[in-house]
């Protein structure tokens, strides 16, 4: 996990990914926190705290994580309310947080693990406030990536619905996203799997940022994907993006 973060660090300001991520995630934190700018959030699973930046435009944002490593990226930025723990055992009081958040976390999670994680976003959210959920999604995309970010499952519709739904959160709104990388994902994830999938220490160029015009290109194709799931959703992608609520 530690080439993971490491990577992510060096890419997350300009990748065409993580900005495409940002595009998709933006409307329904807006969506969430409903005009307001005053809400508490907190992020489980937070990596180097890249995203408290996106999530501090509703509030104030606090982040957790057990790797050392993103933490200390988070601290180097300037980021405070970072604190090393567990998903599964989330340090604060039930009902403190109006919106939480879960980010590429749950599919490197043990099926069990994962179901405390949801219960613990459950127990420490206000009623009537919000999840946001992202993971990987669709088996078929299995590839060097997954060794990088330890991934244990990918998620389909049904399954992470089903997994928010046992915990009592109302689905909202969900979605796959990055629809507009999967021909060219779904082929190469294949060749990858046919060669047989790279070391964790030589998997990071899954995530190296692209020549900048290539780049761009990609960063304007997943934007005009973001505005067209403002409107609508999609079938298929290498994410699943949820929206969900804990009841009033």
């Amino acid at each position: 996990m530690d080439h993971l973060l490491r990577a992510t660090a060096r890419a997350e300001s300009t990748h065409f990914w993580f900005r495409g991520f940002r595009g998709f995630v933006r409307p329904l934190l807006q969506r969430a926190a409903a005009g307001r700018t005053d809400l508490r959030l907190l992020d489980c699973g937070c990596g180097t705290g890249n995203n408290l930046d996106l999530l501090e435009q509703v509030g104030r944002a606090y982040g957790i994580d057990l790797t050392p490593v993103g933490l200390a990226f988070g601290r180097e930025a300037g980021r405070r309310r970072l604190a090393r723990a567990s998903v599964t055992s989330v340090p604060f009081p039930d009902s403190s947080f109006d919106i939480v958040t879960s980010f590429d976390v749950l599919y490197s999670l043990e099926k069990p693990d994962a179901v405390r994680a949801a219960q613990e976003m459950f127990r420490v959210l206000r009623p009537g406030g919000f999840t946001l959920v992202n993971v990987a999604a669709m088996e078929v995309l299995r590839g060097d990536h997954s060794v990088l970010s330890h991934e244990v499952q990918r998620f389909s519709r049904r399954s992470l619905s089903d997994l928010l739904a046992a915990q009592g959160f109302v689905i909202e709104r969900i979605t796959y996203t990055n629809a507009v990388l999967f021909p060219a994902m779904a082929l190469a994830r294949t060749l990858q799997r046919a060669r047989g999938l790279s070391a964790e220490d030589q998997a990071d160029q899954e995530i190296s940022v692209p020549a900048a015009p290539l780049n761009a290109l990609l960063s304007a194709a997943l934007a005009a994907e973001g505005l067209w799931l403002r409107v609508g959703s999609n079938p298929f992608g290498s994410s699943l993006l949820c929206l969900a609520r804990k009841p009033a």
